[in-house]
């Protein structure tokens, strides 16, 4: 059998543990090379160790996988990134990395994509890493794609035919473009994050909106909006002022 040379990157101890855990027990191909929950120290190890694949966490604090892939010149590895939040998977993600596995991790799942990667013998692909590279740097656009969690697997959407994103308790109501309504088991805040990059702006706790799709604004103390669709909503007065900037108000 061809052994795979792998590191794992996760600032998450508990995370690091279960991974290595479960390579070693149901991924025979697999050498765990090193292992770090610091991304800084873990780009001295790639240099060090040269693997042939990376497990890599996307969400870290002090900086993002994306970040520490950025700082390297020379990728000739494999990404196979883990993450939290199914939202993570956009085209830069799924057309440049090996494969990526949700938080968390099952043992399924693990097993498929390091069986992939037997069968795919890890070659040197520059060219991918390339890409993924570039897909990084390059400005956000609306025809960016995102995948939300569905009763049966993940749905991809191109985040320009959200309308809006409205507060539900735990959940997160996605009013999409077509008049289809997703209800989304993520917080709007996580959708926050995700978006803020794409024309998107929180007006109200309850509301994310997209801001290409305003039809009105009446002024007031808030303020309130009507969007394409019909759907009207206040502007909390707190946000008024950055939400007005962000129109040209």
């Amino acid at each position: 059998m061809h052994m795979l040379k792998a590191i794992l990157v996760d600032d998450e101890l508990n995370s690091l543990q279960n991974l290595q855990l479960k390579i070693q027990e149901y991924c025979p191909s697999i050498r765990i090379a090193a292992q770090t929950q610091r991304p800084e120290e873990a780009i001295e190890l790639i240099r060090q160790h040269k693997p042939d694949v990376i497990f890599l966490d996307i969400e870290m604090p002090r900086m993002s996988g994306f970040k520490m892939l950025e700082q390297m010149d020379d990728i000739d590895f494999e990404i196979i990134f883990i993450t939290a939040y199914n939202h993570y998977a956009i085209n830069a993600i799924r057309i440049s990395a090996f494969d990526y596995l949700v938080k968390p991790v099952s043992i399924e799942d693990l097993q498929l994509t390091v069986g992939r990667l037997e069968e795919f013998e890890v070659k040197k692909s520059r060219e991918r890493a390339d890409i993924l590279k570039r897909n990084l740097a390059n400005p956000k656009t609306q025809e960016d794609q995102m995948a939300v969690p569905c009763n049966d697997g993940l749905e991809f959407i191109q985040i320009k035919q959200i309308i809006r994103i409205e507060s539900s308790s735990n959940y997160s109501k996605l009013v999409l473009q077509s008049g289809k309504i997703l209800l989304v088991t993520r917080q709007l805040k996580d959708f926050e994050e995700l978006l803020e990059d794409y024309r998107f702006y929180r007006i109200h706790h309850s509301h994310l909106i997209n801001l290409n799709y305003i039809a009105k604004y009446v002024r007031g103390e808030g303020g309130q909006i009507t969007m394409r669709n019909g759907d009207i909503i206040d502007v909390s007065r707190r946000k008024k002022e950055v939400f007005l900037k962000l129109i040209g108000g």
